[in-house]
């Protein structure tokens, strides 16, 4: 508000306090901060007291730009007033006209203690909220939605948000791992549950078509037609090619070992879906503990993203092609003769190289090693041969030593 409006000369009368009106006029010319209980007289000429708070306004140069005012009824709890319409009744009948005029006002403040308790939110329910803004000021004004809308931050879409938040994290954890170590989904039990998780991903497509959002002004856009051209234009292409059933897919394609492997290593486009997760967890980056869990988080999901390029370098360059001989110097034979599984070419049968050790001893040592590298430990027992292995373990280490101290003084300033 601008200084001569928020002053509200207009409204002073014969019963205002001369002091309280000086008080209000230095509050303004020295741009402080303060609070007045003052007399002033609506347009009927009737007097009304009202609890005045007056905030000045800072811009980023450190200048009052403007004045925050805000004026509170607070006339049934003050003396009753003798005016003009009232002079000559005792004063039971101008308390009983003060109480009558002020009914509405004694429920408003009623009703509006009420709202306020009833929109109190636990840190427990900010925690778990996983929406764009953490306990927006919207939210009190529960905006009115065409009935196949879902408002965004409602309990139903939150729950829902967490569902897709974990499945999103197995997709994480299992798409390198299926593609890097080649296993086949037939297993009936894990082919199910990743058409389940297809089958999810869908649904959330159609949820999001439905789904209210931010707009830019910070308003709650619940348009279908806006909702449907937000998501077009932002997320829709990569939760489609998220959703496809590469598994099933992948199931019937035995003959075409090039095709099948394609079907396989299409599956990483679902990692794309970490980056909504991202955004969404940025809000808890306020808290200590949350940091420290979604560091250790990060830090594990990374291990094992590298644990799984690491067996697939190791896995490609293990067999010399040119001589079909093993490698010997590689850390996949020195792991198969350590552990007793050698690998042995199978001369009548296949005409390949068959053994070695098992897909759990592979994967466990791989993220040894990443885990050791990234930490910039190194204990040596497993070392890189090739070029590409080589490369590869400098990448690791410049990563380890890059990231690791800025994620320990993030942290400490975060907990601090």
């Amino acid at each position: 508000l601008q200084k001569a409006t928020s002053t509200v000369v207009f409204m002073y009368g014969e019963l205002t306090d001369k002091k309280t009106i000086d008080k209000v006029r230095q509050t303004f010319d020295n741009y402080e901060s303060n609070c007045f209980e003052i007399l002033l007289y609506r347009k009927n000429r009737s007097p009304v007291w009202f609890y005045m708070q007056v905030a000045p306004i800072r811009n980023e140069n450190d200048k009052v730009v403007l004045f925050l005012c805000t004026f509170k009824d607070i006339t049934l709890f003050k003396q009753p007033i003798e005016d003009e319409t009232t002079k000559g009744w005792t004063k039971f009948a101008r308390l009983t006209r003060a109480l009558t005029n002020n009914h509405n006002a004694l429920q408003q403040l009623a009703t509006t203690g009420k709202h306020e308790v009833s929109h109190k939110q636990s840190r427990l329910a900010e925690v778990l909220q996983l929406n764009s803004d953490i306990l927006p000021q919207y939210k009190q004004e529960a905006p009115k939605t065409p009935p196949h809308i879902i408002l965004h931050y409602c309990t139903f879409k939150t729950t829902w948000d967490w569902v897709i938040l974990i499945l999103t994290f197995y997709t994480a954890i299992m798409v390198p791992y299926n593609v890097s170590f080649k296993t086949k989904q037939n297993n009936i039990v894990w082919l199910v549950l990743d058409s389940v998780v297809d089958v999810i991903f869908l649904v959330d497509i159609v949820l999001n078509f439905h789904t209210t959002f931010v707009g830019p002004g910070g308003e709650v856009i619940s348009d279908p037609k806006l909702i449907r051209m937000n998501y077009l234009k932002t997320w829709f292409v990569i939760d489609l090619l998220s959703c496809l059933p590469y598994d099933i897919i992948n199931a019937f394609e035995n003959e075409d070992e090039g095709i099948s492997s394609l079907f396989s290593s299409l599956k990483v486009v679902r990692l794309l879906r970490l980056g909504r997760v991202a955004r969404k967890l940025d809000h808890y980056l306020e808290y200590g503990a949350a940091v420290l869990v979604l560091l250790v988080c990060v830090f594990g999901l990374v291990a094992h993203w590298l644990a799984c390029i690491w067996y697939s370098i190791g896995d490609y360059e293990v067999i010399d092609e040119a001589t079909n001989t093993i490698k010997m110097d590689s850390w996949l034979y020195q792991l198969a003769i350590s552990i007793g599984s050698p690998y042995r070419y199978n001369a009548s049968g296949s005409g390949r190289w068959e053994g070695g050790p098992g897909k759990d001893s592979l994967y466990i040592t791989s993220l040894y090693f990443t885990m050791t590298s990234l930490t910039t430990i190194g204990f040596g027992n497993i070392a890189p041969s090739t070029d590409g292995e080589k490369i590869f373990s400098v990448a690791m280490m410049m990563v380890g030593c890059k990231y690791e101290p800025h994620g320990c003084f993030f942290l400490l300033n975060k907990m601090l």
